[in-house]
């Protein structure tokens, strides 16, 4: 019977002994068979490949197209448009994914919102005619100027 006594003290003398010899560091317990997951932005110090910067310029016109869509579904709901969005969301993250193996998280997703700030205001501004009160106007450049000091901060305080 899995609810008696003796079972429930069994099973409380496991668990106790398992808490006392287990290693909360993961190294200790797998030894060098584990992989050490922190990454360089950069694997070997090199720079964005010509592949590298044609899938972050695909990721970034399946994102505008994304947000294009999503906006078009805000204007006017529809199941076809928000599973286009979605559709185009999840593709351009997927590519994001190949992105985030060769380069790097860092690298990879700071490039990413600093080009998809940039064409997302562009396009909102231009084709759907939005527009902008000078504070937020401020805040979107001073938000450009984050992400780009956070990019490229690493590459020029080594020059500087």
């Amino acid at each position: 019977m899995l609810g008696d006594s003796s079972t429930l003290s069994f099973s409380l003398a496991v668990a106790k002994t398992f808490v006392a010899t287990t290693s909360l560091d993961v190294s200790a317990r797998f030894g060098n068979k584990v992989r050490d997951i922190r990454r360089k932005p950069l694997r070997g110090g090199r720079t964005l490949s010509f592949s590298g910067l044609l899938q972050l310029g695909f990721s970034t016109v399946i994102f505008l197209l994304a947000a294009t869509a999503a906006k078009q579904w805000g204007l006017a709901p529809s199941l076809g448009k928000i599973l286009l969005t979605l559709a185009l969301y999840s593709l351009g993250n997927l590519i994001m994914l190949r992105l985030i193996r060769e380069f790097g998280m860092s690298v990879s997703f700071s490039l990413s919102a600093v080009i998809q700030l940039v064409s997302v205001n562009v396009v909102a501004l231009v084709f759907f005619g939005e527009r902008v009160n000078a504070l937020q106007a401020t805040g979107i450049m001073l938000a450009i100027a984050a992400v780009a000091l956070i990019t490229l901060g690493p590459y020029l305080q080594g020059r500087l």
